[in-house]
């Protein structure tokens, strides 16, 4: 479910962007769904609904809002720490360190970030136990971001003018093409990470996004496949 990278996309890219959750680490190692399970668990005890009212109205926030932490800050006015803090709260030994997916992103040339719509502790901590925390110049976070997620453009552009990142000289990787529309707006080259085989584990329908079809330049299933020929192509251009 690759498609191959084109060396001369990528020669003049200097800003390197990634998701987190499902992107730099694969859709089947589930970690997610310890934080899907945390947030109904959060939802349900708020408003005090059997577990599966409170994982519908999750998905409606989700939705409505781009993060359920978002709905729930603008209907109930909750504490955004309280609800970090506690989803947050999960095994990250569920994650397999990637050295080769460490290695692709080192040699990557230019600056590379995490971009996510959870919280720099949960980053740091996923990205230590993967192995390639080091490999970053920074993370920013839903806190950067003043508590609005992406895909709000506000967001994007919030990000890009905190970094100097120009469009152009930028790619984002996402694994939700809607959160790729504004990237790809702002001139950025785009790709979308999927699930191998593209089967998703715990597979929600509402993450998928054919309405966003047009705002994905290259899919892949590989990230670590993917930057490494990358790193490659653009080498061997250079040679």
């Amino acid at each position: 479910m690759t498609t191959s990278p084109d060396p001369a996309r990528f020669a003049h890219v200097t800003d390197w962007v990634f998701d987190l959750d499902n992107t730099l680490y694969p859709h089947h190692s589930n970690l997610f769904s310890q934080i899907d399970v945390k947030m109904t668990a959060y939802v349900g005890e708020l408003l005090t609904l059997p577990r599966d009212e409170a994982r519908k109205l999750q998905k409606e926030l989700y939705l409505e809002y781009g993060t359920t932490l978002n709905g729930l800050m603008t209907r109930h006015g909750i504490d955004p720490d309280d609800f970090l803090e506690k989803v947050h709260d999960i095994d990250y030994s569920w994650l397999v360190p990637d050295p080769v997916l460490g290695t692709a992103i080192r040699q990557l040339p230019g600056r590379k970030f995490i971009f996510t719509n959870g919280d720099r502790r949960h980053a740091e901590r996923t990205a230590r136990q993967l192995g390639i925390l080091d490999h970053f110049d920074d993370i920013f976070d839903i806190v950067a971001a003043g508590l609005t997620p992406k895909p709000s453009r506000q967001t994007y552009e919030k990000f890009a003018e905190l970094h100097a990142v120009t469009g152009h000289n930028a790619v984002m990787f996402e694994d939700l093409a809607r959160n790729l529309e504004v990237p790809k707006s702002l001139g950025m080259t785009t790709v979308l990470v999927v699930p191998r085989n593209f089967e998703p584990t715990f597979a929600e329908i509402w993450e998928r996004d054919p309405a966003n079809e047009d705002d994905v330049d290259f899919v892949t299933d590989d990230l670590a496949g993917f930057l490494t020929a990358i790193v490659e192509g653009v080498e061997e251009l250079k040679n």
